[in-house]
């Protein structure tokens, strides 16, 4: 019986999307989907999920949860990462609360600057952990990795942990649906090319029937951005560097130097930038469980829909040899031209049989290249400070981050380090 198995599966509304989205498939049919998580009751709560699914559907898939990571691994032919070491209480709250005391603010923090830093150190070494369980127990899987932050994770499971590893993330599905559906413009039949890195890919062509729609794009951009709205990061880096950004901007807003500055207070209200926006959905999502259990745990009528999650859609184009398009996180093996080898980049790849196999893409827009390159250079300098245990390549890609370079001093820099590495304690024992 061939085996998916699914790790952090507690996350139980992500795993009722993927998995609930195999039990749909009918070339998965028959598969075993096999759970783990390090929280019990969650664990518990979504094999009662998928279970309700299952009866529903009338699936053939099997359902089993584990309490050895190890067992639930041994001999799976795909496997699905889904993890947030350290959580929202108490590392979340760390990595916005000790920054604030610096002057330093954030929105996200997930993906790069401090936030994305710590979440980077905390969590390569559980994900280190999972490649060494693979290479003894499944060491042909193919890893899906969702876990942010994407690039970075992404870059360590295939360069040191030695997995098969794509990175998946929801921005460059959805980003010429929400653009066009924002400037009121019709997506059918619209041509368009993606390529860049994870949460700062771009939109590098968008047309239709051979109509480059860029111009009225941005046409109808600078109308929107004389009022408020949510997306005034993106539309303003379009104008500025010319090319649309596949994550929100309130993402964006900490990815570059530009919105979220001290000494212009007033950028953060004319660009409509939400400050601690990931605290306020954790907080949200935490207050929103104890209904979400009701509808989805405790609900043996519970039924699902596929969803557009792509790992059904690969392990599907996998398992019949249809092929299939995705956006995908793969390490840069010549396809994007300027920028370095070593990084992970996010471009368009086929997936049949073969597996995943990125497309070429060549040089990037020179701007374009150049932004890139600002995030890559902390992504490479933390997977340096996670490798070598070194933590002066922690302060390095500190020193080097977009935002928290154009804010702080090096001392100061140094210090919020320092602040970080001890409130985290045990999470990051490497470097106490």
């Amino acid at each position: 019986m061939s085996k998916i198995t699914f790790l952090g599966a507690g996350s139980t509304v992500f795993a009722k999307n993927v998995l609930g989205d195999c039990l749909k498939t009918p070339a998965l049919q028959g598969f075993e989907l096999a759970l783990f998580d390090i929280n019990p009751e969650r664990l518990a709560d979504s094999e009662s999920m998928l279970t309700h699914i299952k009866n529903t559907s009338g699936s053939t898939c099997v359902i089993k949860a584990y309490s050895d990571r190890k067992e639930a691994l041994r001999g799976a032919k795909f496997v699905v990462n889904a993890i947030q070491v350290g959580g929202y209480d108490p590392c979340t709250i760390t990595d916005f609360e000790i920054p604030k005391k610096y002057g330093l603010r954030q929105t996200i923090a997930d993906t790069v600057g401090i936030g994305g830093l710590f979440r980077n150190l905390r969590t390569i070494p559980v994900m280190l952990d999972f490649a060494r369980d693979i290479q003894e127990v499944c060491p042909d899987a193919l890893f899906l990795n969702y876990t942010n932050p994407m690039a970075v994770l992404t870059n360590v499971m295939n360069t040191y942990g030695g997995v098969k590893t794509v990175g998946l993330c929801h921005s460059v599905q959805a980003c010429v649906r929400d653009l066009f559906k924002h400037l009121e413009l019709d997506d059918t039949g619209v041509k368009s090319k993606i390529a860049g890195i994870n949460h700062m890919a771009w939109l590098l062509e968008v047309s239709k029937d051979g109509v480059d729609l860029y111009p009225e794009i941005k046409r109808r951009a600078r109308e929107k951005q004389k009022e408020k709205h949510h997306d005034m990061v993106r539309y303003e880096m379009m104008l500025k560097f010319g090319y649309y950004i596949t994550e929100s901007s309130e993402h964006n807003a900490e990815y570059h130097p530009y919105f979220i500055k001290r000494n212009y207070p007033e950028l953060v209200d004319r660009f409509n930038i939400p400050l601690d926006e990931y605290p306020r959905r954790c907080i949200e999502q935490i207050g929103n469980w104890k209904k979400l259990k009701q509808d989805l745990v405790n609900n043996p009528e519970l039924h699902h829909k596929r969803s557009h999650e792509y790992a059904s859609y690969i392990f599907e184009a996998i398992e019949t040899n249809v092929p299939f398009k995705i956006g995908g996180n793969v390490m840069n093996t010549g396809l994007i031209t300027n920028l370095p080898r070593e990084a992970c980049v996010e471009v368009s790849c086929l997936v049949d049989r073969n597996g995943v196999t990125p497309t070429f893409v060549g040089d990037l827009p020179p701007q374009l290249a150049a932004l890139n390159r600002t995030n890559i250079n902390t992504q490479l300098l933390t997977i340096e400070a996670a490798i070598t245990g070194k933590r002066e390549h922690i302060y390095h890609a500190a020193m080097l981050d977009p935002h928290t370079s154009a804010e702080l001093s090096m001392d100061d820099i140094v210090a919020m380090c320092d602040d970080l590495i001890e409130a985290h304690g045990d999470w990051l024992p490497q470097y106490s």
